[in-house]
């Protein structure tokens, strides 16, 4: 760790990089981002890794989530809202069913770049730069949007800010009061095809936040049920945006990415004699790692030693993304070596990135099904092997889209078209993804017995 410094990953090589024009116009960019506050605090970070501690330990359970990529032009307040109450609603769910605390971290207030399989796109013969996130280029297929432009990163930083701003307060403020996110639970199962089987937690829930009520314990004077820990978390991609905001913490000397609170390494990403590794080796946030079907077992424990070194019990989150069909075959030989090597690890799932596929109508998009399907065998794996499943890591939105088929509202891949409003991968409505909650929590209660 002595030879590692904020810019030392810029003596490796590196992937899913712009190339920018102007050097001289980035310098400026990123010296004005030097400057300005951070994002999150020290404090903030320190406390994530702890209740990430917990999780490892099998007390908690993460739920993370947010948009594949957030976006400029659909920068609102009603979004984030939506969004953070969507989340709150699936936490109450997974919180009862599993009788242990959930902790919420949002892709939210960071999350604009994205990798992609090519440099270029072609439509119609035409062939431009890849749409890299709104923090790199624009969306619209035009050679000037596509031009790599550094000011990007300061409206991502002043998004971000205002992202932050709003999620403290909705999370301090009132809108995450346990009776008040029950009831909007209630209001779902009411209008949802599946209303029998999901009725009885809901009720279940009510009746408990009833007794509690008459027994004096209410959000009116206990903060614990009107408050709550929001936390956000973003891929450390663009690592000029990610360096300008390496900051040393005062108190302990340590350097932590004051962006987000997590930050994760992606699967194009995890070279191991490569830029990303170096630079997240060195900071002290809580780091996530994407694991694919490629991930072999030796380089998992090889990759563990480079950003874990010292083994610390809430500092890694493996994020197992690799397909409903192949997560049964390719997890338990990980799990088995980290398990005979001692390593302490989070493991959570990611069922949206191996469950990609084409539709019918030329849209990309996610059947729920294959969702739900990876999610059920990433725990079945863990129940066999005697460890512990404990996160999910989802692309979902509080809005009403059709970008994901399937679900109990059967959205068909005809009806794609009437609301399909991401920029880049496909989400789960606010409706699927609390209907994943539901059946997540049968999950949950049979880790919690075991």
């Amino acid at each position: 760790m002595s030879t590692w410094n904020p810019s030392s990953w810029r003596d490796f090589p590196i992937k899913q990089q712009p190339t920018y024009s102007d050097a001289d116009h980035l310098k400026r960019v990123t010296q004005k981002l030097r400057e300005l506050p951070p994002l999150v605090f020290a404090g903030e970070v320190r406390s994530l890794k702890k209740q990430f501690s917990d999780v490892v330990e099998g007390k908690a359970f993460l739920l993370q989530g947010g948009d594949c990529a957030e976006s400029f032009s659909e920068f609102r307040a009603d979004n984030i809202r939506d969004t953070f109450k969507a989340m709150m609603q699936m936490a109450v769910v997974m919180t009862f069913a599993g009788s242990s605390p959930v902790i919420k971290v949002g892709r939210m207030g960071g999350q604009f770049a994205k990798p992609r399989s090519s440099d270029f796109e072609e439509i119609n013969g035409v062939k431009l730069p890849s749409y890299r996130g709104d923090i790199i280029n624009g969306v619209d297929f035009t050679e000037e949007a596509r031009i790599p432009n550094p000011d990007r990163m300061i409206q991502a930083y002043n998004q971000s800010s205002s992202t932050l701003n709003l999620l403290r307060a909705f999370a301090n403020g009132g809108l995450a009061d346990l009776s008040e996110v029950n009831r909007w639970n209630l209001d779902f199962v009411k209008d949802s095809p599946l209303k029998e089987k999901y009725e009885d937690m809901a009720n279940r829930i009510h009746e408990s936040l009833s007794f509690m009520e008459a027994c004096g314990v209410s959000s009116k004077n206990y903060r614990t049920l009107r408050e709550t820990d929001f936390y956000t978390s973003h891929e450390a991609l663009l690592l000029e945006y990610e360096e300008a905001f390496t900051r040393q913490d005062s108190i302990t000397g340590d350097w932590y990415d004051t962006s987000a609170h997590m930050l994760w390494i992606g699967d194009r990403t995890r070279g191991l004699d490569e830029a990303h590794i170096e630079f997240m080796r060195g900071i002290k946030n809580p780091i996530g790692v994407k694991a694919g079907p490629t991930m072999e077992a030796d380089e998992l424990i090889k990759l563990i030693d480079a950003v874990n070194p010292e083994n610390e019990s809430g500092r890694l989150n493996v994020i197992v993304r690799m397909g409903a069909d192949k997560v049964g075959d390719h997890l338990p030989a990980l799990i088995r070596a980290v398990e005979r090597e001692g390593k302490k690890v989070l493991w959570s799932c990611d069922p949206m990135h191996g469950n990609t596929i084409k539709s019918s109508t030329g849209y990309k998009t996610r059947p729920v099904e294959a969702v739900l399907g990876e999610m059920k065998n990433f725990f079945a794996v863990h129940k066999s092997e005697g460890t512990y499943g404990g996160g999910v890591h989802l692309e979902m939105t509080g809005k009403n889209v059709t970008e994901c088929t399937g679900g109990a509202f059967n959205i068909s891949d005809e009806d794609l078209k009437s609301r399909y409003h991401t920029h880049c991968d496909p989400r789960l409505n606010a409706d699927q993804a609390l209907e994943l909650a539901f059946l997540i929590a049968d999950s949950l209660k049979d880790a919690k017995q075991a």
